[in-house]
């Protein structure tokens, strides 16, 4: 129970940071005038994909960390990976159709440019905060 509490409130805090990102970035698409629709979905269909690949990574890695502590090290290890690829997949999927369908394609992609700072913030914060 948990681990099912760290993996929800670990996604919060990823989906709060990266459509904050998104925010910025569809603020900046106005100031420079080149603010459209299809730049606020895109943008938000960028931080959809990032968010749901977040929170899959996060409860396939929990659910392979009970699995390597009852002993089956090899299968959670396959399982990771097997998680990883298919994550991956349907991300190039969704973007693909995405940029096909005429969606903005800076607007879709530079949402998954913003985990890795948000992560990196909430890290600095959260040992602080201990």
């Amino acid at each position: 129970m948990n681990d099912r509490k760290n993996v929800l409130k670990n996604t919060a805090i990823v989906a709060l940071g990266v459509l904050l990102c998104a925010g910025v970035m569809v603020a900046v698409f106005a100031a420079i005038g080149r603010f459209s629709w299809n730049v606020l979905l895109s943008a938000l269909t960028g931080s959809a994909v990032i968010i749901l690949n977040y929170f899959f990574m996060a409860v396939t890695v929990t659910l392979a960390a009970d699995r390597a502590e009852a002993g089956a090290a090899e299968q959670a290890k396959k399982m990771v990976q097997l998680s990883s690829l298919v994550r991956l997949v349907c991300m190039g999927i969704i973007l693909f159709a995405g940029i096909k369908l005429g969606g903005n394609v800076v607007a879709l992609v530079l949402p998954l440019v913003f985990l890795r700072p948000v992560l990196m913030l909430a890290e600095f914060f959260g040992k602080k905060a201990d």
